[in-house]
C-alpha cells in the first residue's frame, strides 16, 4: 500500500485527489491537509508520497519542501501546480523534489504518476520537461565539473544514471537491465553519493551537463 498525503490550502483540490486516489487498491490517502499542518503530519504519519502545492498564500511550497528534506527518511515530494510553466520549477527540481504535476492532470493518470514516484521514478509534466531542457540547461557543452562526478561511476551506475535520466522506475530499470528491483536500488543510491545528489532530477541534470543523455557529435568519443 503507498500512503499519500495531500498538501494543498485548497479544500477542494484535497478532496478531489484524496477521491481520485482513494478508488484504487494499492493506493491510500492518509491524510489531505494545508501547507502549515504538512511537516508535523509527516512527522507523525510517515507517508511514502507527499503531492505538495508550491503557491500557497499562508506558507511557501518551497519553504515545506526544504523542511521535508531535512526529516530523516523523508518522503518522496511532487509539487503540484496551476501553472504549465511555474517561475519556481528550477528551485524546486534542484531542492529535491522529485516531480512537478499540474493541477488538471487526467485523473486517470493519476495513480499511475503516484505509483511510478513510490517506485523512485521521476515524474514530470511535458511543459515542465521542456522548462526543465530548454531553460536551465545548456545543452551546447559539456560542463567539466559533472564530467568528473560521473567519472567516478562504474559502467552498470552510469547506466542506471542514465535510465534514470530517461524517467524510468526503479522495476522497468531491472527489467531493462535485468536486474532485480533492489540490486537497482543499491546501484542508484550509489549514484546518489557520488554524484552528491538527494534525487533522481538533481541526479539527470548531472548527467545532461556531463554529456550522457546526448548522442555525441561526429569525431567525439565519449
Amino acid at each position: 500500500m503507498i500512503r499519500v498525503l495531500v498538501v494543498d490550502d485548497e479544500a477542494l483540490i484535497r478532496m478531489g485527489f484524496t477521491y481520485i486516489l482513494n478508488t484504487v487498491d494499492d493506493i491510500e490517502v492518509v491524510a489531505a491537509v494545508p501547507g502549515g499542518q504538512a511537516v508535523g503530519t509527516v512527522r507523525e504519519l510517515h507517508p511514502d508520497v507527499v503531492l505538495l502545492d508550491i503557491r500557497m498564500p499562508d506558507v511557501d511550497g518551497l519553504t515545506i519542501l526544504a523542511d521535508l528534506r531535512r526529516i530523516p527518511d523523508p518522503p518522496v515530494v511532487a509539487m503540484l501546480t496551476t501553472f504549465d510553466t511555474d517561475e519556481y520549477v528550477a528551485t524546486a527540481l534542484r531542492s529535491g523534489a522529485a516531480g512537478f504535476l499540474l493541477k488538471d492532470t487526467d485523473p486517470e493518470h493519476l495513480p499511475y504518476l503516484v505509483r511510478t514516484l513510490a517506485d523512485g521514478g521521476t515524474v514530470l509534466s511535458s511543459a515542465v520537461t521542456r522548462t526543465v531542457v530548454d531553460g536551465y540547461l545548456d545543452k551546447g557543452a559539456r560542463e567539466p565539473s559533472a564530467v568528473r562526478l560521473v567519472s567516478g561511476l562504474t559502467e552498470r551506475e552510469r547506466a542506471v544514471l542514465v535510465l534514470m535520466a530517461e524517467g524510468l522506475a526503479n522495476t522497468d530499470i531491472g527489467e531493462r537491465m535485468h536486474l532485480s528491483t533492489g540490486t537497482v536500488k543499491g546501484h542508484a543510491s550509489a549514484v546518489f553519493s557520488k554524484l552528491r545528489v538527494t534525487s533522481r532530477v538533481q541526479a539527470a541534470l548531472i548527467a545532461e551537463r556531463a554529456g550522457l543523455l546526448t548522442p555525441p557529435k561526429d569525431g567525439d568519443t565519449r
